[in-house]
């Protein structure tokens, strides 16, 4: 008799299988239809006690679904009596937090966070040359004011450091692009928030490639804006690796 041992019992062999769980389920569920749009941006999700009867679930594993959605930002946990799970879609905030996660876990090396921006800056500066509306300009201008403006402050020269090369990704009008360079601006200043590298020189060829590539980007100059940013971006990075070996030998001395 086929598929089975001499003393008639069957020798069909399964593996072992995995078996997900509940929450992931619902989560899985849920997501799919915010992801393609079902539930639009906004749309309040039934109250925990009306999923736990739609869904045969615990009310545990339908808390437990909701969280996973919220931690994915895919839907926003308002408290109160008028509160509850609101559906939302995920933004170039969403991406910028997963990234810099990744920076962080993975303890991303500064040469390579500078070696992705130049390979992404002067792209979004080119986008941003074509598609900048004034609005765009506007930020670009008031960061570039507040890195003029910003003095002996070290803080405030960097915060407006991020927002200009933040900006010049927003005007680009892509958000996954826009996504990337906020993780990859506030990491890389970050790593070089050190008085000894931002000194005077720093902070006014700073001021000045800012205005240059912001000034071929209100020309809507799109070959200039590359030339310029690129230029800017490998200038910057080389100045950190020649602070960086300076330092180093001094530690060794």
């Amino acid at each position: 008799m086929p598929n089975t041992t001499r003393n008639g019992r069957s020798s069909i062999q399964l593996t072992p299988m995995a078996v997900p769980k509940a929450s992931d389920v619902l989560a899985n569920e849920l997501r799919e239809r915010i992801l393609s749009g079902d539930y639009v941006e906004g749309t309040p999700l039934p109250p925990e006690r009306e999923l736990v009867v739609q869904t045969k679930m615990s009310r545990t594993t339908v808390r437990e679904a909701l969280r996973i959605l919220e931690v994915q930002g895919l839907v926003r946990i308002k408290a109160g009596r008028a509160g509850g799970a609101f559906v939302q879609r995920p933004g170039e905030q969403s991406m910028a937090d997963t990234v810099a996660l990744l920076i962080r876990g993975r303890q991303i090396r500064l040469a390579a966070l500078l070696e992705t921006r130049e390979a992404i800056e002067p792209f979004c500066a080119q986008l941003a040359a074509r598609h900048r509306t004034d609005e765009d300009l506007a930020r670009l201008d008031a960061a570039n004011d507040d890195i003029a403006g910003a003095g002996d402050s070290l803080d405030a020269f960097l915060q407006a450091n991020i927002d200009w090369h933040v900006a010049v990704a927003s005007a680009s009008h892509n958000e996954l692009l826009s996504g990337l360079m906020i993780s990859l601006s506030r990491a890389i200043y970050a790593a070089t928030e050190n008085e000894g590298f931002i000194d005077d020189k720093v902070r006014e060829i700073t001021v000045r490639a800012h205005r240059s590539v912001t000034k071929a980007i209100r020309d809507k100059d799109a070959d200039a804006a590359v030339r310029r940013m690129s230029r800017h971006v490998h200038s910057y990075a080389e100045s950190i690796k020649d602070f960086e070996q300076r330092t180093e030998i001094l530690l060794d001395e």
